[in-house]
């Protein structure tokens, strides 16, 4: 038998005309590449969750299909031996949530972490939850009240804020003056160096729902409609040592602002926390399941989908010889 280095080095040979060294060399060098590999592995892992841990059956979905689309999501699954299918999306978490939200400043970071407190670990030892977040940002993150206290700001902002430099004194002028001379590999090396700090004791679980707009998919904006699919599974691996999913019913999710039929883009799912001894522990939203038979019992059997419109791809390639 073929050992796993001796079938990669024949696919890799077969498949992309070339040697395992270039094939690694421009896979590191690929970001999209590796992209794309990532969200591959991510659907295989929950197909073989779906089949062997919870036992359903699992079709894929036929990404290009002749004629109307009429399911969006990335698999059919279904009890085996049940004439019930539904549709399930898998998707990966926000990669750069804690960027996004400039949690990077102690401010942003305090106000975010108030905001969502239905994810935030209780403490009844404090009164209101403001002071919970600051003894938690006291006791775990000290830095931001002591070294990190400063606010940073990016270099498109402090350039843009420089040549409108208002004549009165403030925090922030005082703020961007300090970084006024540095580069842009300088501020983001700065940026970077407070997200790692805050990444070891906290890092945000959010969404990203975009999707095109086309009138065959019935979308009004750019996120999927709340009855494309049935569940939603989120692959936490970029903020967890290992891939994990966690499932939700879209039904059970706040609407759009602009379209009550349609997902939010992002939603906040809730954090993970980092003890000291470098074990991770999950505080979610109560939308967000670790169990995905808590979210299979909330569906509607009416809304099943219709056998006969099922669109399954069946497509292989046979990449390697018997």
């Amino acid at each position: 038998m073929k050992t796993i280095v001796e079938r990669l080095t024949r696919f890799v040979q077969r498949v992309f005309k070339t040697t395992l060294d270039i094939f690694l060399e421009a896979l590191k060098l690929s970001p999209n590449a590796q992209g794309y590999v990532s969200g591959s592995i991510t659907e295989l892992l929950l197909k073989n969750k779906m089949e062997k841990e919870y036992g359903f059956e699992v079709k894929r979905i036929r990404e290009k299909w002749e004629g109307k689309k009429k399911h969006h999501g990335d698999f059919y699954f279904r009890r085996l031996a049940a004439n019930k299918w539904y549709v399930l999306e898998s998707k990966g978490v926000k990669s750069n949530s804690e960027k996004w939200h400039k949690l990077y400043n102690h401010d942003n970071l305090r106000s975010f972490l108030i905001a969502h407190a239905d994810s935030f670990p209780s403490n009844k030892r404090y009164r209101d939850v403001a002071m919970q977040v600051d003894v938690w940002i006291e006791a775990n993150l000290p830095k931001f009240k002591s070294d990190y206290l400063t606010p940073l700001y990016e270099y498109e902002e402090v350039k843009k804020y420089l040549r409108n430099k208002p004549k009165r004194d403030t925090e922030k002028s005082r703020a961007i003056d300090m970084l006024g001379g540095l580069s842009r590999d300088q501020i983001s090396s700065l940026i970077a160096e407070r997200l790692e700090y805050l990444m070891s004791k906290v890092k945000v679980l959010e969404t990203h729902f975009v999707s095109g707009t086309s009138s065959s998919s019935e979308r009004t904006q750019a996120t999927p409609r709340k009855d494309e699919f049935h569940v939603v599974s989120v692959d936490i691996a970029l903020r967890y040592p290992e891939h994990k999913f966690l499932f939700a019913n879209p039904k059970q999710l706040e609407s759009s602002g602009d379209d009550p039929n349609h997902l939010q883009q992002n939603y906040i799912m809730g954090f993970v926390f980092v003890g000291d001894d470098g074990t991770y522990a999950l505080s979610l939203t109560d939308e967000w399941y670790e169990n995905f038979m808590d979210v299979f019992e909330s569906l509607d059997p009416d809304e099943a989908v219709d056998e006969k419109d099922m669109q399954i791809d069946n497509r292989y390639v046979i990449t390697e010889e018997d």
